[in-house]
């Protein structure tokens, strides 16, 4: 992770990140440091596949955490834009109402770690997230997709 990246966050997703990391220390943890222990007492360590399985999980688990402190750490918690309506600009954090191909879709623009376009979660830095940023109600925004140009309608930002 680089030092000089900003790393974007909604409050909800802060603490999913928050979460995690206390589910990692508190429980995963301890737990995998017993199975290593247990394993450790089995005898010979170079032949214990449930000691190498387990120090292999201990391993993914403490870089895991670093990597959640790290994140915790350079968050910018994104704010909701006070402004609503057909004034309004998108910026990190709007919900935003657009059209697409004879249907309307609703996104929630959010950083890149909290991206999840399975929940209509996208990022600032996805083609549609750059293409959106500053666009008002009205306003259209086309974008390149591995099938062709979608062309999309701004409806509304909550």
């Amino acid at each position: 992770m680089t030092q000089d990246k900003k790393i974007y966050l909604t409050k909800e997703g802060l603490l999913e990140l928050k979460k995690e990391l206390d589910q990692l220390t508190k429980k995963k943890r301890p737990e995998v440091l017993e199975r290593v222990s247990q394993a450790r007492n089995m005898g010979d360590l170079s032949e214990n596949a449930e000691y190498a399985a387990a120090r292999e999980e201990l391993s993914f688990i403490d870089g895991r955490l670093d990597e959640l402190e790290e994140l915790i750490r350079q968050a910018n918690v994104i704010h909701q834009s006070p402004k609503k309506g057909k004034e309004s600009e998108i910026i990190l954090g709007s919900k935003v109402l657009l059209h697409v191909g004879g249907k309307k879709e609703e996104f929630l623009l959010v950083g890149e770690w909290e991206a999840d376009p399975a929940a209509k979660k996208i990022s600032h830095e996805s083609p549609l997230g750059k293409a959106l940023i500053g666009k008002k109600v009205k306003d259209k925004v086309e974008v390149a997709a591995p099938a062709g140009k979608v062309l999309y309608t701004v409806l509304e930002v909550k």
